[in-house]
């Protein structure tokens, strides 16, 4: 799919499309994400960011990476958000000494300290502020603006409204980023001590154990053993109404979703749309980046078009693996049955098969198989245009050119045969029974 940032008249004014932002957490997620349709791809690598249990990059696949993108021009952005402890900044000082060589478009940053360190070794980088550095206000990124970042991303707690005020505030070659969907934290902008007080592995530092997805009792000290349920109720009291009791999980969140909100946050003057979900698999952010890069082209070719095409946004973005759906702070403070919900559970409507990697001269098509699928079986062919086919798996073999009738193992090199023709990148899935 292509991208394009071109200034497009929308309502009789000119607006700036803004980027698709898309996350990846590993070197065969970014290029997946690239050929969807982001602008852009932010990155982990293997320290300094908050997402220690991604997969994340070597420096080899990060250099793999920026060379990809940057050939089917789109731009990497590398995340270096932890709140640096003192032990950190000498390691963190040599990894911007090695970025340096291999030229990321932006590093996402959040502690002062480290974005110093970044200024000096690599000035020549654009630096992005992370929302864990609280960004709520507009003198806030003037500040930030002032000392040289040349884009800060919004709090999630900000409304769309406050958002705009900050546009109205800062200068206008300065940019905003903010969340457009995937999973919210319930710390106020991501800072946690949970994951640290239960397990010791520090949120602040990568290593979150997502406590918040877990379901909590009370119990009184001299009775151990006597569980007592967490519960909210927002009905005046009445527990009969079993539709408002929300359980024990009252720091779990719904994930964000605005895909039929996209010209409020256009018209709110944010630049940059972010995905979140750096440990989502390819699928996941295929399914969401081809729909969001669908949507906001339908918007800027002609907003009637966009409007139209809301309900097939919405059914081809719950294909892939998530929770319920809020649309977070940007409308309003919300109450626990907009963000907080009665279980932890995905939805799941689609199991990912694999990814073509390529097609060989007798039409067989290679991928690393991540479920299990059967000759003869029907399956769904993903593809970066857009366009969704059902076809026929008609023969597979493995790695040693053996025709076999199923496969069973996960991460084993299959290939298929599809009463179709299909390229690299295509993605396989099949729905959920």
């Amino acid at each position: 799919m292509t991208a394009n940032n071109e200034n497009t008249p929308i309502n009789g004014k000119i607006s700036k499309k803004p980027e698709v932002l898309a996350p990846a957490g590993s070197l065969d997620v970014l290029k997946t994400a690239v050929m969807y349709g982001a602008d852009a791809v932010y990155i982990g690598g293997d320290a300094y960011g908050l997402r220690a249990k991604a997969k994340n990059f070597s420096l080899q696949d990060m250099k793999e990476g920026i060379e990809f993108a940057h050939e089917h021009g789109a731009k990497v952005y590398v995340t270096a958000n932890i709140i640096a402890r003192n032990g950190h900044l000498d390691g963190i000082r040599e990894y911007f000494k090695e970025l340096k060589v291999i030229k990321p478009d932006a590093l996402l940053i959040a502690d002062p300290g480290v974005f110093m360190i970044a200024r000096e070794i690599c000035p020549e980088i654009d630096i992005h502020i992370s929302t864990q550095a609280n960004n709520v206000n507009y003198a806030t990124y003037n500040f930030w603006f002032s000392q040289g970042a040349t884009r800060v991303v919004a709090a999630r707690e900000l409304s769309l409204k406050e958002i705009a005020d900050i546009r109205k505030n800062i200068p206008a070659d300065k940019e905003i980023e903010a969340f457009v969907h995937g999973a919210m934290c319930i710390a106020y902008s991501g800072r946690c001590l949970l994951s640290s007080y239960f397990t010791g592995r520090s949120a602040n530092l990568g290593a979150c154990t997502h406590p918040c997805r877990w379901k909590y009792y009370i119990m009184e000290e001299k009775r151990p053993g006597e569980y007592l349920p967490v519960e909210e109720v927002n009905n005046g009291g009445d527990e009969s109404n079993a539709d408002d009791l929300n359980g024990t999980y009252i720091f779990n969140s719904k994930d964000l979703c605005m895909i039929e909100h996209l010209p409020d946050m256009i018209n709110a003057g944010i630049d940059s749309l972010k995905i979140e979900g750096r440990m989502k698999t390819a699928l996941y952010v295929a399914s969401v980046v081809r729909t969001y890069r669908m949507a906001v082209d339908d918007y800027f070719k002609d907003p009637a078009l966009y409007e139209s095409r809301k309900k097939n946004y919405m059914d081809e973005i719950s294909r892939c693996t998530y929770r319920q759906y809020t649309t977070g702070f940007f409308y309003h403070n919300p109450t626990h049955e907009s963000q907080i919900y009665d279980n932890n559970t995905y939805v799941t409507n689609y199991v990912y098969l694999g990814t073509i990697d390529r097609v060989d001269e007798n039409g067989y098509a290679w991928f690393t198989q991540k479920n299990k699928f059967m000759n003869g079986d029907t399956i769904e062919l993903m593809k970066p245009d857009g366009s969704d086919l059902s076809l026929k798996v008609i023969d597979m073999i493995n790695e040693e050119y053996q025709h076999v009738d199923s496969c069973p193992h996960a991460s084993e090199r299959i290939a298929i045969r599809l009463d179709a023709s299909v390229s690299p990148y295509d993605i396989m899935r099949v729905r959920q029974s």
